[in-house]
C-alpha cells in the first residue's frame, strides 16, 4: 500500500490485518486518524508528488508553501475537527481522447485533493481487504501489466471464448446512495460518512469525479460485488487447479474469459447474464453496441486496456499462444501527438524538439514494452527518424531525408533521440498442444 510515516504505516497495516481477519467487522473511531496531523501530512505530500494544476481557487502549490505548509495543513486541521470543513467545487477540464471524444477531469482544489488523500488513507486499507483477486485498476502493488498477464495467461489455457463488456459513462453514473451502503456495510463512523457525503455532493447529484483522489478507491467499491460473483463462478466450476472462467477488471475496462469445450456453452451463457443482473442492480448501463462475446479460436480478437488480443500458433513448435499488441487506435494517438509537436515547434532548434517528444516516446513505450510489440516499435521508430531528419532538412533548405548526413549513430548518441525500443518479454506458463 501507499508508503507512509512509521506510525501511519503501523496504523494502515493493524486495520488491514482486522479486516481480512474479519470480513463483516464495521470499523468506527477513524475519523480522529483523518484529522491527525500526520495523515494530513503524508497526504498532503502525496498530493505534492503527483503535483498538478490548481483547483478553482486557482490555489498552487508553489503559493502554499511560500505562506508555509504547517499553517496551510493547520487551517484544514481545524476545519475537519470543528466539523466546519466544505469541499470547493472541482475544476472542470477536457481531455482529448481517441476518436476525437473528450474525458471531462473534475479538479479539486489542493486543500481537498489533501482531504481526499487523507481519507482515503484510513479508508484504504480496510477495502483492500475486501478487493478480489481480478481487479488491479488503482490498486497498491498492482499494474496493468499484470492485468494483461492475466488475460494472456488465461488465454493459453484455452479459454478462448471472451465477454468483453463496455460500461456506458461507468464514472459519472455511480449512484452516491448506493456508493454509501456499501461504504457503510464496514464503516461505522458518522464524521466519516458524513465527510464522505460531502466529497461525493461536491462534484454533484451522481457519480464519483474523475481526478479525484479518493475517486478510484470508490469506483472499485462500487463494482466489487461483480467481483465477488465472478469469483464464485470460478470456485464453483473448478475441477482441481484448473477453472473454466477467468476475468480481470482494471476500473470499468473488464473482460471474462470461458473455456472452449462445448460442454462449457451453458457458462458463456450464464456468466453473461449474471453480468448484466449486476449491473442492473448497480444501475450501471451496458453498452450493448460495443460490448460483445468473442471467439478467439475463430481468428477474432478483443481489446483491452489499450493492448488488441488475439490466439496464434507458433511457426516454430505449432502450439497455441496469446499474442497481443498495441491497438492501432493508440499508435494513431500517439503519432497525431508527436505530428503536433513537429508542427508547432517546426522553426526550433532540433534539440529542443527531441526534448519534447522523447518524454511522450519514453512513456508510451514503457507502457506497450510487453507482449508482441516489437512490430510495432519498429515503425514508429523508423516514422520518428524520418520526421527529426525532414526537420532537419527543412531548416537547412535541403530535400530527402538525409540518410547519410544525419545517421542513425547521430539521432541516438549525439542527438539524443529516446532508443528505448526493447519489449520486455514476461514468464508465461507452456502454450497448449497444438
Amino acid at each position: 500500500m501507499t508508503k507512509a510515516s512509521s506510525s501511519l504505516q503501523d496504523l494502515r497495516r493493524g486495520i488491514y490485518v482486522k479486516a481480512k481477519a474479519e470480513p463483516s467487522w464495521r470499523f468506527w473511531g477513524l475519523y480522529v486518524h483523518v484529522c491527525k496531523m500526520e495523515t494530513l501530512c503524508e497526504a498532503y505530500a502525496l498530493a505534492r508528488k503527483n503535483n498538478g494544476a490548481p483547483g478553482i481557487d486557482g490555489v498552487t502549490f508553489e503559493a502554499i508553501e511560500a505562506q508555509g505548509v504547517v499553517g496551510f495543513l493547520a487551517q484544514i486541521q481545524d476545519e475537519l475537527t470543528g466539523r466546519t470543513y466544505r469541499p470547493l467545487r472541482a475544476r472542470r477540464q477536457e481531455i482529448p481522447k481517441d476518436g476525437g471524444k473528450v474525458r471531462v477531469l473534475s479538479i479539486p482544489a489542493i486543500r481537498d485533493r489533501v482531504v481526499q488523500g487523507a481519507l482515503k488513507l484510513i479508508l484504504e486499507p480496510i477495502f483492500e481487504a475486501d478487493f478480489q483477486p481480478g481487479s488491479y485498476g488503482y490498486r497498491p502493488k498492482r499494474t496493468a501489466h499484470e492485468a494483461v498477464h492475466r488475460v494472456a495467461t488465461a488465454i493459453v489455457q484455452c479459454k478462448t471464448r471472451v465477454i468483453d463488456l463496455d460500461l456506458r459513462a461507468y464514472f459519472d453514473t455511480v449512484r452516491h446512495h448506493l456508493l454509501l451502503e456499501k461504504v457503510a456495510r464496514r464503516i461505522k463512523d458518522d464524521d466519516v460518512m458524513h465527510l464522505l457525503k460531502l466529497m461525493l455532493t461536491a462534484s454533484g447529484k451522481q457519480g464519483v469525479p474523475q481526478g479525484g483522489v479518493i475517486s478510484p478507491l470508490l469506483s472499485n467499491i462500487y463494482l466489487t460485488e461483480v467481483d465477488r460473483m465472478l469469483e464464485r463462478v470460478k470456485s464453483s466450476t473448478r475441477s482441481g487447479k484448473y477453472t473454466y472462467v477467468e476475468y480481470a477488471r482494471f476500473a470499468d475496462d473488464l473482460v471474462v474469459l470461458i473455456d472452449a469445450h462445448p460442454r462449457n456453452a451453458w457458462l458463456l451463457r450464464m456468466v453473461s447474464r449474471r453480468l448484466r443482473e449486476e449491473f442492473a442492480k448497480l444501475q450501471v448501463e451496458v453498452n450493448e453496441e460495443k460490448s460483445r462475446t468473442v471467439d478467439l479460436d475463430r481468428a477474432e480478437s478483443f481489446g483491452f486496456l489499450g493492448f488488441d488480443f488475439r490466439r496464434l500458433r507458433s511457426i516454430g513448435r505449432q502450439v497455441w499462444r496469446a499474442h497481443y499488441t498495441p491497438k492501432l487506435k493508440k499508435r494513431t494517438a500517439l503519432l497525431r501527438k508527436l505530428k503536433e509537436v513537429f508542427r508547432r515547434y517546426q522553426s526550433q532548434p532540433v534539440d529542443r524538439v527531441v526534448q519534447l517528444i522523447n518524454p511522450v516516446l519514453r512513456g508510451w513505450v514503457n507502457y506497450f514494452a510487453v507482449g508482441h510489440s516489437s512490430e510495432c516499435f519498429s515503425f514508429i521508430k523508423d516514422w520518428v527518424e524520418k520526421k527529426i531528419r525532414r526537420h532537419m532538412g527543412r531548416s537547412r533548405n535541403r530535400r530527402g531525408f538525409g540518410w547519410k548526413t544525419w545517421s542513425r549513430h547521430w539521432l541516438y548518441d549525439e542527438l539524443k533521440l529516446f532508443n528505448g525500443y526493447r519489449v520486455r518479454r514476461a514468464t508465461t506458463p507452456k502454450a497448449s498442444p497444438a
